[in-house]
C-alpha cells in the first residue's frame, strides 16, 4: 500500500514537470522573438502578393520592434487583457465635448489660416465643392492645422497591432496599405509618422484611406500629408466628396422644436423636405428662414441631447462628415467650429444641460428593456445613438410622459 502512494505521488510529480508552463511564464523577448518570425514567415509572403518588394519590406522593418507601450494589447503567451467592464464608463452630458476655449482658439487661428493659404484653398474648393471653412475645420480638430507632435512609427504601431492587438486583423490590413504606400515612393518609413492608433499625417488618414484619399495637390508628384499643406487639405477635401459631400449645401442649422413637435423626429432615415419641417412648425434658433435653396432639399432633425440641449436640423452633408469620424458630438463641433471659421460665429445659443453621469452598463440594459418592447435602439451596446434616443421618446409618448429623447435614471427606472 506504501508503495503504492509513493509511486502515485512520484507519477503526479513527473506529470507536473511534463507540463507546458502556464501563459504567463512567456516574457517579452520570447514574444519579440515571435514577432521576428512572424514577420518573415506570415507578414512578408501576403506584403509580396500585394505588390510588396523585397528592398522595400527589409527597408521598413529595419531595426523595428515591437511598442509594448501601446494600449489594447493581448500579446502571446501572456494572460488575456481585462475586458473594460461597461460598468466602468460613463455617459456624461454631450456639453462637455464643446470646450469653447478650444473652438475660439481653433478658430481664431482657422481663421488666420485660412487668409495666409486662401489661393490654394481657393483651388480646392473649386475642384472638390467641399467648403473651405469645414475642411480648415478638420485640418485643425485632427491634428492642430499640422502643429501637432506626431511622433510614433506608423510602421512599428501597425505591425505592434497587427501581431498583438486585441483587433489584429484590422491593423493587419494597415500594415499592409502601409506598404503599398512605401512602394510607391511617397514617403520612407522613417518619415511615416502617426497616432498611437496608426492615422498618419495632418489629416490622421489610416493608411487605407490614404490610398483612397490622399491626393498630390501641390504637384511634386508625392502624395505628401505629413508636410505639405496643399496635398494635406486636397486630401482632406477629397475625402469628404467621395464619400457624398453636395456640393452647394451646408452642413446643419440649429434650431427649435415647438411644444407639440416630438423629438423621436431623429435620424437619416427620417429625412423630409426641410419645407416640411418648417409647415410643423419647426425654425432656425437665429429666427431667419431657412436658404432658399435648402428649403425644397431634404433635412434631418438631430437632437444629441434629446429636449437638455440644442436641436437641429442637419443636411446629408452632416452624415458626410461622421464618416471622418462616427461621432455626432465629432461631426457638430465641425460644423460649429466651421462656421465660427467663416462667419464669426460663436457657440450653440441652447446651453447643454447637465444630466449627469449613467454607467454605460445602465444604459444597456436600458436599451435591452426596449428591445424587448419591439423598439430598434441599435443594438444594446451602452452608447446612445439617434435610435435609442428617438426610441426613448417614442416610449415616453406611448406611456403618457413628455418626451425628452434621452436616457436618464429617471427613464432606466420607468422602464424596469
Amino acid at each position: 500500500m506504501i508503495r503504492t502512494l509513493i509511486l502515485f505521488a512520484l507519477s503526479l510529480v513527473l506529470a507536473a514537470a511534463a507540463a507546458p508552463l502556464p501563459s504567463h511564464a512567456a516574457t517579452k523577448a520570447g514574444v519579440d522573438a515571435q514577432f521576428r518570425q512572424w514577420l518573415e514567415a506570415d507578414l512578408w509572403p501576403e506584403a509580396k502578393r500585394s505588390g510588396v518588394s523585397r528592398s522595400v519590406f527589409e527597408r521598413a522593418f529595419s531595426g523595428v520592434d515591437l511598442d509594448w507601450d501601446l494600449p489594447d494589447l493581448a500579446p502571446p503567451g501572456f494572460p488575456k487583457p481585462k475586458s473594460r467592464a461597461q460598468s466602468q464608463a460613463e455617459f456624461k452630458s454631450p456639453g462637455a465635448y464643446f470646450s469653447e476655449k478650444s473652438l475660439q482658439g481653433l478658430a481664431a487661428s482657422g481663421r488666420s489660416l485660412m487668409q495666409q493659404h486662401a489661393g490654394v484653398i481657393g483651388r480646392i474648393e473649386q475642384r472638390y465643392g467641399v467648403p473651405a471653412s469645414i475642411i480648415v475645420a478638420i485640418w485643425g480638430r485632427e491634428s492642430g492645422f499640422g502643429r501637432a507632435k506626431i511622433p510614433h512609427s506608423a510602421v512599428r504601431v501597425l505591425a505592434t497591432k497587427a501581431f498583438m492587438s486585441t483587433r489584429p486583423e484590422l491593423f493587419r490590413r494597415e500594415i499592409l496599405a502601409a506598404l503599398r504606400i512605401l512602394e510607391r515612393g511617397d514617403i520612407p518609413a522613417s518619415a511615416m509618422k502617426s497616432s498611437w492608433a496608426g492615422a498618419m499625417g495632418q489629416p490622421q488618414f489610416l493608411p487605407s484611406s490614404y490610398l483612397e484619399h490622399a491626393v498630390d495637390f501641390d504637384g511634386d508628384g508625392k502624395r505628401d500629408i505629413w508636410n505639405s499643406t496643399a496635398d494635406s487639405l486636397a486630401s482632406i477635401a477629397n475625402y469628404l466628396a467621395q464619400k457624398g459631400w453636395v456640393r452647394g449645401r451646408d452642413w446643419g442649422f440649429e434650431a427649435v422644436i415647438p411644444e407639440g413637435v416630438t423629438c423621436a423626429l431623429e435620424g437619416p432615415d427620417r429625412a423630409r423636405p426641410i419645407k416640411a419641417l418648417t409647415d410643423m412648425g419647426i425654425i432656425r434658433i437665429s429666427g431667419r428662414p431657412f436658404p432658399d435653396h435648402e428649403r425644397g432639399a431634404p433635412g434631418m432633425v438631430l437632437v444629441p441631447a434629446g429636449t437638455f440641449g440644442p436641436e437641429f436640423v442637419v443636411t446629408p452633408n452632416f452624415y458626410v462628415i461622421k464618416e471622418y469620424n462616427n461621432s455626432d458630438l465629432y461631426a457638430l463641433f465641425i460644423g460649429n467650429l466651421a462656421d465660427r471659421i467663416a462667419h464669426g460665429g460663436g457657440a450653440f445659443v441652447t446651453p447643454w444641460a447637465n444630466t449627469g453621469a449613467m454607467l454605460r452598463s445602465d444604459i444597456a440594459r436600458l436599451q435591452s428593456s426596449l428591445e424587448r418592447q419591439g423598439y430598434d435602439v441599435g443594438g444594446a451596446d451602452g452608447l446612445p445613438g439617434y435610435k435609442t434616443r428617438r426610441s426613448i421618446g417614442e416610449w415616453q409618448a406611448k406611456n403618457g410622459e413628455t418626451p425628452t429623447c434621452f436616457p436618464t435614471p429617471a427613464a432606466l427606472k420607468a422602464l424596469r
